[in-house]
């Protein structure tokens, strides 16, 4: 009967193990909570600018109903910046635009934005960043808008940082687009919350 039994145990007893390793290394990520971390609760990035540098990272973790998102930089011009999730997960510091003009990171696509929204409401929008005057800038935000499983569709998704700052494309209709001669924010406001070139970009991965 003891014989019987030892493998068993001793299949539990590693299976007790594997599941604490997990949980221990859930809460150094997670920092704020315990999380179980498997290739469906969590992402993360390495920022690069683009020179090759590692300028920040960001990292995503599942939460019931919503996702957290942790992000810092280093390294960057003072005040905020724009910081969106992207379509495509391809960060090409060489890459040209539809024109053929240099437009680095232009292979990470526009905003992720599978509802087809305006900005603003897009769901890759996230906080604009607001880097200090030392260069560098942390934050923390919940959003329920995309999940950790729809970043990974057949392209992926990338996170961008932008050089200027993300006016949400909240532009009252008492202001005129010089471009369109109408009032109310332009096309170009509207898909891009005209923040700017890209300064810097991550592919983003699973755990």
């Amino acid at each position: 009967m003891t014989r019987s039994l030892r493998p068993t145990l001793l299949l539990v007893t590693a299976t007790l193990v594997t599941l604490a390793a997990v949980t221990v290394v859930s809460a150094q990520v997670g920092n704020a909570e315990t999380v179980t971390v498997t290739d469906s609760s969590g992402a993360r990035a390495t920022i690069r600018d683009v020179n090759g540098n590692i300028i920040g990272t960001l990292t995503i973790l599942s939460r019931t109903g919503r996702v957290s998102v942790s992000a810092s930089v280093s390294r960057q011009t003072a005040g905020f910046h724009g910081f969106h999730v992207h379509a495509t997960g391809i960060c090409d510091p060489a890459a040209v635009d539809a024109s053929g003009n240099p437009s680095p990171f232009f292979t990470a696509g526009g905003h992720f934005n599978p509802g087809g929204a305006t900005h603003g409401s897009h769901a890759g929008d996230l906080p604009p960043l607001l880097v200090m005057s030392a260069g560098s800038a942390s934050a923390s935000t919940e959003t329920d808008r995309f999940t950790v499983s729809s970043l990974f569709d057949a392209d992926g998704s990338a996170i961008i940082l932008h050089a200027a700052p993300d006016n949400l494309a909240n532009i009252p209709t008492r202001y005129v687009s010089t471009t369109t001669g109408l009032p109310g924010p332009d096309a170009a406001t509207l898909a891009t919350g005209d923040s700017g070139g890209r300064v810097a970009c991550g592919v983003i991965r699973r755990f």
